[in-house]
């Protein structure tokens, strides 16, 4: 038999083709621009966004969130609930950027609201805080990152387990849940140093009480005297009372790399599935020494040189990553996460030593030829290497 003969025999074929044909005949003179696929790709997922500054309010004493809008007017890309943009800054003749998640909901689409938390010794969030005004004109890139609910793979019993800044994208989350009537239910557990630092706490305390189908819990690690909620950390103890059994469940996590540290264990007592984990990358390390596999004679501060081939040479650090100092050194590097995932700043090691740290997803054929990702990649001893 073939092909066209089991085809027909297929339900819907012969219906299909005849259709086919009327198209054909109707729209074959219908002749489109050779760039028409490429303008629609470009405007939903455009490389560059514009933005400007439209409103900006205080969360907290050490947090903010900036309203971003089209500097053109149009409406922003579509974007899925959990996903970033990086945020690109000049600052000292520096040009750099940071990525954050988008905490306001997907189907508000005349903007974008990105919540930002000062970091101690942090380089862009202090200048985000304390100098950017209303009306002020950015480059963004396009949505971007995979901390998403997929239906296909994830339940739709999730839990949420966020440590300062990381509630962002669970706002996110959360609100396009509700107010869209998803069929979701929400146990968020967000951790907090004082009861001072937990942002957008109202909000969520509003939505828990009008939408049964999300519970929050706040854990404070330094409460003040007399505190009577949950305190300490996010354990395995208290993740089982407060969702029961995680059986079914998938489990978001965002925050900083110490809550990751310290999360891993306690999960592993509740023996959830790998599958049914879902991490934010959480940027730079704090301390690259730290990591499983560091050279034990290798110190944070040793400065080593690098140089670009047909080009020049500078200093960088054991301890940074080496995207920042060719951002220093006045070398513009295209990035996005600045975790390791997007692939944006990959560049090749032509000659010299690297520590990569275990978390950083790189291509087999990656590591065979020294491609790697200079966001999360630290020089171990004078390189060579090509952007």
């Amino acid at each position: 038999m073939n092909i066209l003969e089991y085809l027909s025999h297929v339900d819907g074929y012969a219906e299909t083709a005849r259709e086919r044909q009327t198209l054909e005949r109707a729209c074959g003179d219908l002749a489109l621009p050779r760039d028409f696929a490429a303008g629609i790709v470009d405007r939903l997922h455009p490389k560059e966004i514009e933005a400007t500054v439209a409103e900006i309010r205080e969360e907290t004493a050490t947090a903010k969130t900036f309203r971003l809008t089209a500097a053109s007017g149009n409406l922003l890309p579509p974007f899925r609930a959990g996903q970033y943009v990086n945020w690109s800054v000049t600052i000292g003749g520096v040009r750099t950027g940071r990525a954050f998640s988008i905490s306001s909901p997907p189907h508000e689409r005349g903007f974008y609201e990105l919540t930002v938390r000062r970091q101690d010794g942090g380089f862009v969030s202090p200048y985000l805080l304390d100098e950017v005004q209303v009306g002020r004109t950015f480059t963004i890139s396009g949505p971007g990152g995979t901390f998403y609910h997929e239906p296909l793979i994830d339940s739709d019993d999730l839990v949420f387990l966020a440590g300062g800044s990381g509630i962002t994208p669970f706002r996110s989350l959360i609100r396009e849940t509700v107010e869209r009537s998803l069929s979701r239910r929400i146990w968020l557990v967000y951790g907090s140093r004082t009861p001072d630092d937990v942002i957008f706490k109202r909000e969520l305390q509003a939505i828990a009480r009008r939408h049964a189908a999300v519970k929050v819990r706040f854990v404070i690690s330094e409460p003040p005297p007399g505190y009577r909620g949950s305190k300490g950390f996010i354990t395995a103890d208290l993740l089982r009372l407060f969702i029961g059994s995680p059986e079914g469940k998938t489990f978001y996590l965002c925050g900083p790399e110490q809550m990751y540290r310290f999360l891993d264990p306690e999960l592993d007592k509740l023996s959830i599935p790998r599958r049914r984990i879902k991490r934010e990358a959480c940027g730079p390390l704090s301390d690259v020494t730290k990591e499983a596999g560091w050279p034990s004679g290798v110190s944070a501060g040793q400065v080593f040189r690098v140089t670009i081939r047909g080009g020049s040479t500078f200093p960088a650090a054991a301890g940074e990553p080496l995207l920042n100092s060719l951002e220093r050194n006045g070398f513009s590097v295209p990035s996005h996460c600045r975790s390791g995932e997007c692939g944006f700043c990959r560049m090749k090691v032509l000659s010299g030593s690297v520590f990569t740290p275990d978390r950083v997803a790189v291509r087999e054929s990656d590591r065979w030829f020294h491609y790697v990702h200079a966001c999360l990649t630290y020089p171990l001893s004078d390189l060579e290497i090509r952007l």
